[in-house]
């Protein structure tokens, strides 16, 4: 690790079923911990932690309000003052603006017989001085954040398919009071604006209608006319777009989804994933595997990005800023990636439902680091220095096994918390910093030193039978089979127990009685429990005479007469040309029902098809056999 590095060790913000903390730890190889300076609050109802960008505040909700609280800065040993309180119970997301001056809170739309139009539930406050600037009703979850530029200068949001921008600027007059500038006005458009250039780049998408197609445009603020567009990208198939910009802002992915796959190939619906350039270049990405985008993250020197791919086990693949493949990460069952703050390593990872194996690589040399295991992770993220990373079990996801560790990116277990029963882990996030606080890690192959795990390790070694166990130690399994209590019994009744034991002789009792009935004639249960079991050995040995049918001759041998009847009733002196004649008519009853549904306009799978088809081969099979019998 670097020197400056040395000397900044980030807090770690935990949200819990029991309340909020940050956690430091006194250095590389100290386990985190809650240190008595750090702020702690007892809540239940806490819904939500945000650290802005730089890692100067740190927010949180407690169910009565929202506080800010301000890093102590170079003296880590300093309390965290509270900044500003804001008067937010229900606030359920925060988000801090990109240079920390305004916090906005989103809550559940709701709609009172006070204020029947509903109150705004999305709000921006100043975090200098805890003042509201700006309110408006945001009934999306899913897209509720708020758009600004790198330099806080443009503000701008997505309501009912419209995007709105306000201008923040030093000259700008009307300020979050009025908007400065619209586009767009149809419903299910989604606005993305770019970082790093100021004025800034922005994404525009509008979904298809009536069989046109979605459409994806770049502009260039405040240049918004419709023959002012710096790229634009068409496309079908594409119910929701990811837009996913690199962080100069001079390259945009987008990730098109529809819900459902009408070919019927895949569960997840289609995805695809294209590509815009602010020069005005655009082009699909090519996938050479089929099967759903599982993941696409750039990398943090914006030049290269990387695709997670297609139907387990799936592909990564590392492209260049034309598409082109210049690396294959082979194939794994993977569906995340997560390259470190200063892109020259990444983490291809299966979480989910996938076991959790998780490959760190080396991007610059193209070589894997370390393989590892880390079952039901629920949150991966890297640390600010590029060398280590957290993974937590979180609930609502899994109420069981909550806690979180620190690993190295050689594959050392630096730290471990598992929660107390009882207790939910709920969140887990780092604290930020700004550019260039930490340097770029040196790679290297050295294994780091770490600790053992507490958790038990699921066994690697297949199953073995416990018979088979003892024959390789050389020991007869049959000495370990349970001792009869009574003398003279065997092994094989001693295991069924008493119940066993009763059960058996019921099922004597009863076979002895029917044995009975079909000598007598008369009712099983009417005969006697001790005819029953003197009659059981002879009934069962000796021929069971039935009387004769009236039609049957007299000189018919009752022996005959008993070998068909029960022939006949257990079906096994069906002749073989019966067996064939049914299984054909089988056929031909199912290929008839079969053009039924056909005729009601039912699609048919093709084995079905294939079926119909073969009706006259089956009915002349069936003539032929019913001639020949």
């Amino acid at each position: 690790m670097a020197a400056a590095a040395d000397l900044v060790v980030p807090t770690l913000a935990i949200r819990s079923s029991v309340g909020v903390e940050l956690w430091s730890s006194a250095g590389a190889k100290q386990p985190y911990e809650h240190k008595p300076h750090l702020p702690r609050e007892e809540t239940k109802s806490s819904r939500s932690i945000c650290f802005s960008s730089d890692g100067r505040y740190f927010a949180f909700s407690n169910g009565q309000e929202v506080k800010v609280l301000q890093a102590p800065g170079q003296d880590s040993a300093a309390s965290w003052p509270v900044k500003c309180v804001l008067p937010r119970p229900k606030a359920f997301y925060l988000q801090f603006s990109p240079r920390g001056s305004y916090l906005c809170t989103w809550e559940h739309y709701a709609i009172t017989k006070d204020r029947p139009e509903g109150s705004p539930n999305l709000l921006v406050y100043e975090v200098a001085t805890g003042a509201e600037v700006f309110a408006i009703v945001q009934k999306n979850q899913t897209d509720w954040q708020p758009s600004w530029s790198a330099d806080e200068s443009i503000f701008a949001l997505v309501v009912g398919g419209e995007a709105l921008f306000y201008d923040l600027g030093a000259g700008a007059d009307k300020g979050f009071a009025a908007t400065s500038r619209k586009i767009g006005g149809s419903r299910g458009g989604m606005l993305s604006l770019g970082p790093g250039n100021c004025p800034p780049y922005l994404a525009f998408y509008t979904p298809g209608a009536k069989g046109a197609p979605s459409m994806c445009k770049l502009y260039k603020y405040p240049a918004l006319g419709q023959n002012q567009t710096v790229a634009c990208k068409s496309f079908f198939q594409a119910d929701r777009v990811e837009m996913l910009w690199n962080k100069r802002g001079s390259g945009l992915l987008l990730l098109t989804s529809t819900e459902v796959d009408k070919s019927g190939a895949s569960y997840y619906g289609n995805q695809a994933v294209h590509f815009m350039a602010t020069k005005g270049d655009t082009c699909s990405v090519p996938l050479s595997k089929e099967g759903p985008v599982h993941c696409v993250k750039w990398s943090p020197k914006a030049t290269e990005f990387v695709v997670v791919y297609g139907f387990m086990p799936s592909k990564a693949a590392l492209y260049n800023l034309k598409c082109d493949v210049i690396f294959d990460f082979g194939e794994g069952p993977r569906n995340c990636a997560y390259f470190n703050p200063f892109g020259n390593l990444i983490v291809l990872a299966g979480f989910g439902n996938l076991p959790g194996a998780v490959e760190v690589w080396d991007v610059s040399k193209r070589e894997k680091l370390a393989n590892i295991k880390c079952a039901d992770t629920t949150v991966f993220e890297w640390h600010p220095n590029g060398e280590w990373f957290v993974t937590a079990t979180t609930a609502p996801r899994l109420r069981i096994s909550n806690g979180f560790k620190v690993y190295h990116y050689s594959g050392a277990l630096l730290h471990e918390t598992m929660w107390p029963q009882g207790q939910e882990l709920l969140g887990i996030e780092w604290q930020h910093f700004a550019d260039k606080t930490f340097s770029e890690p040196k790679i290297t192959k050295a294994k780091h030193e770490g600790i053992k795990s507490s958790q038990p390790e699921a066994s690697k070694k297949a199953y073995t039978p416990p018979h088979l166990r003892l024959l390789k130690e050389g020991k007869n399994p049959e000495k370990y089979l349970p001792q009869p209590s009574i003398p003279g019994l065997n092994p094989t009744a001693a295991a069924g127990g008493a119940n066993g034991n009763k059960r058996n002789a019921k099922n004597k009792q009863r076979s002895a009685r029917k044995d009975v009935n079909a000598v007598n004639g008369g009712d099983a249960d009417s005969v006697p429990a001790e005819v029953a079991e003197s009659g059981a050995p002879a009934a069962r040995q000796s021929p069971v005479s039935v009387p004769r049918p009236k039609h049957q001759p007299d000189n018919a041998p009752d022996q005959q007469v008993n070998q068909e009847e029960h022939g006949q009733a257990n079906g096994q002196n069906i002749s073989e040309k019966e067996r064939k004649i049914r299984s054909v008519a089988k056929k031909l009853s199912d290929i008839k029902k079969l053009k039924v549904r056909r005729s009601q306009g039912e699609s048919l799978e093709l084995n079905q098809l294939n079926k119909i088809k073969m009706e006259a081969r089956y009915l002349d099979e069936l003539k032929a056999l019913k001639l020949s019998a």
